[in-house]
Order: C-alpha cells, then structure tokens, then sequence
C-alpha cells in the first residue's frame, strides 16, 4: 500500500515524499482511515512502529480546511498529550516535517525549561499543541492555555504516563476538553490501569492492535550474562573492548546507577553521554543530540527518560540492570533492529534478578540464549545477598536506666 491510497491530501503526501516516506507501516495503515472518520481509537503497539505519524496525519487531514483562520484568530483544535520532554520535543519536530506545506501552526509546551517563550508561542495562536501534563496544567491555570475549542486529544505512551503518577492530570485535562472530541489512545502495553482509563472517557472506540505488544523485536540478537553484581562493570568494559561495536545504549534502573556508569566510562576514554529525570531540560537535550550526531558512541539512560525517544542506527542495546517489569524489557530491547535493521541485546543478570528474567523469558515466549564464555561467570549456586535490618540493641519494653530516672514520678 501507499500513502495515497490512504486518502491523504497532496500537501502531505508531499511533505512525506520529501522525507522518502512512501509506505506506510502497518499500525499507519491501520489506524489512518478508522482516524479520518472521526472516531475514537484505541492503539496498542510498541514504539518504533511508526504510531506519531499514526495519528500526526489524520489529525493534519482533518485541520487542514481549517489552516487558513489569522494567526491571531487560531485556537488550539488539536491537543497531544505525553509523558516526556523527549517525547513531546519528537512529536512536535513529527507535526512540523508533515505539515510543511500546510499553513497549521504547530507548538510543544513542557516542564523543566523557561515558561516565557512558551507564553509568548501560546499567545501567537496555535492549531496543534504538543505537551506534558504538569506543564500544561500550569499554564491552563495562568488562563494561557485555551483548551475550549479542542476537537481531537491524543494521550500517547498512555502506559507509560499511568505509570508516572499522571492519571489524574490526565482525567483532568480530558475534562477541559470539549464533550464532543475524539479521543485518541496510543498505548505500548494495555494493562488493567490503561484498559480502565480508556473505559471511562472513550466513547465505543475502534480497537487496532499491531503485533502482540509482548513479542521481541524482530533481528533483535539476544544473549544473557550471568554475573556476580560487583562485576557487571568489568562485564561491561570487557564488551565494549572486544565484542561491542558501534552505538549502544545502556539501560540503568536508577539516576545514581546512571551517573555511576558515565563516570567509570568516561574514566576510560569512552564518549558517553547520559539522561536521566534529574537532569535539566538543556542537558538532556543535548546528551540526546551528542548521541544522535556520533559525537558519543555510548548513551546510558533510565528507561522513564529514554522511553519513545527514536534514536536511528543503535548497534547494541545492555541491559546492564535487569527490569523487573517484563515488558519494559520488550521496550528496552526494541531501541535496537528499529525498521527492519538488525541489532544485539545484552543482558546482565545476577542473582538476585534471576526471578526477572523468568518473567521476561515467560511473556516473550522465548529462551534467551545464555553466553558463559566470559571472564566474570557467577556461581550456579550463587544466592541472592539478603539484607538484614539492625534491630535495637535493647529488649523490647525494657526502659533503660536513664529514662527511669528522667521520669517525674506522680505519686
């Protein structure tokens, strides 16, 4: 199929031709025409699947008899919604490139950066606005941000904004939002908490699932480490310098974790740059464009911070901690092979995470190849460290002599 027969105008289809988009993928060819007729949709699939221009075009078709209102006059018609900076900042760069030869003016609002210009973009009119919850939130309530005229919301990375805590941000923007919108729901994984959110504001929505949400990537390599915990950075250094080559991103489950790791690679002479959610806007910004223009070959990340964002060419992905949620795994592991390219993913797990990856193995029904030609094996009969908590050093109910003595008696 092509994107002509998808009914797209020829501003757009020029737009993508530009780009030497001329297919669409499968979850665009899917949800585009059930979008066009404006109804509610439902779209699980996993990122690096193509799903903003899922719906960055539909939305775009049907604004574009509506472009022409004075730059003054125009009213956000459109609202997406995201969990991430990175995201938002990606989704509105999407919005752009499609819509340049359109007169649909698009912005992106979202916390951690200077809220002036965000003002001064939001006061010029805007028919398509791309943002963050909180920051969104704030400016409605400074009555800077209109929302009274919007006719499609998207919440997109829907799982992955429930999981931050958003939910009742998110409920709360869908009810600023006119009656009559259509909703948009993009999600990676339907948990319950998603399924139950999409229950109670979509109205008979159509249903699009691309590829089970649990199924590995495709061309993805997968091999398993096992390794004692105090060895995964010698592990890790012993790769890069004989097995590794290319980009590769590095997946930690703490900020601590990640500046620990740069600073041990940096320490080594490798080009490292890192995000996590501690990190200003500015330097995540430009720890994303240093990996992006090869100026580093190394990008260590939280998977809350790295989620959605599409970094092209990544030769390796480590999973240096083992996620204890499955499907982040999946998310993790999909970074690398992205439209159809080939990739390896290297895990290491030591005892105490060896739970986690029976989970993982369980939900993509796979057995993940176990590599023990290394330097750093771990001990078959390796426990888990437990940690016990010092109790006191005094008998429960027993006062010691001092607070007998401090005691005013009453009688």
């Amino acid at each position: 199929m092509q994107f002509k027969e998808l009914k797209l105008n020829k501003p757009i289809i020029r737009a993508l031709f530009e780009k030497n988009y001329e297919e669409p993928t499968l979850v665009q060819e899917r949800a585009i025409p059930v979008i066009l007729t404006k109804k509610d949709i439902i779209v699980s699939a996993q990122t690096g699947t193509g799903k903003t221009a899922a719906y960055a075009l539909p939305i775009l078709q049907l604004l574009f008899d509506k472009q022409d209102a004075p730059k003054k006059g125009k009213k956000i018609k459109a609202l997406v919604v995201c969990p991430t900076r990175e995201l938002a900042i990606q989704i509105e760069e999407n919005f752009q490139t499609y819509s340049k030869y359109t007169n649909l003016r698009t912005g992106v609002i979202f916390g951690g950066a200077s809220i002036e210009p965000q003002k001064d973009m939001l006061k010029k009119g805007i028919d398509i606005l791309v943002a963050t919850p909180g920051r969104l939130l704030d400016l409605h309530k400074q009555d800077v941000v209109n929302l009274d005229y919007v006719e499609i919301l998207v919440l997109d990375e829907a799982d992955l904004m429930l999981d931050m805590g958003f939910i009742d941000d998110v409920k709360k923007i869908e009810r600023l939002c006119p009656d009559g919108k259509q909703i948009l729901l993009f999600s990676a994984t339907m948990p319950y908490k998603v399924e139950h959110l999409a229950n109670s504001i979509l109205k008979s929505p159509a249903y699009v699932e691309v590829s089970p949400t649990s199924s590995a990537a495709k061309g993805v390599d997968q091999v398993l480490y096992y390794v004692p915990k105090p060895k995964k950075i010698e592990l890790c250094l012993h790769l890069l310098r004989n097995t590794i080559k290319g980009n590769v991103i590095i997946f930690r489950r703490t900020k601590y974790g990640v500046d620990k790791l740069e600073k041990t690679l940096l320490r080594n002479n490798y080009k490292v740059a890192s995000i996590h959610g501690d990190k200003s806007q500015n330097l995540r910004q430009e720890a994303l464009n240093a990996f992006k223009k090869g100026e580093a070959k190394i990008f260590i990340a939280t998977d809350v911070a790295a989620r959605g964002i599409d970094i092209k060419n990544v030769d390796a992905v480590i999973n240096f901690d083992i996620p204890n949620v499955s499907e982040t795994y999946v998310h993790r592991i999909g970074r690398t092979a992205r439209a159809g390219a080939s990739g390896m993913a290297l895990s290491f797990c030591s005892a105490d995470e060896k739970n986690y990856i029976k989970d993982i193995q369980q939900l993509i029904n796979t057995t993940i190849h176990v590599e023990e030609d290394h330097p750093y094996p771990l001990d078959p009969k390796a426990k888990p460290p437990v940690h016990k908590k010092k109790g006191s050093k005094y008998k429960k109910g027993r006062k010691s002599e001092a607070s007998k003595k401090k005691k005013k008696r009453w009688y």
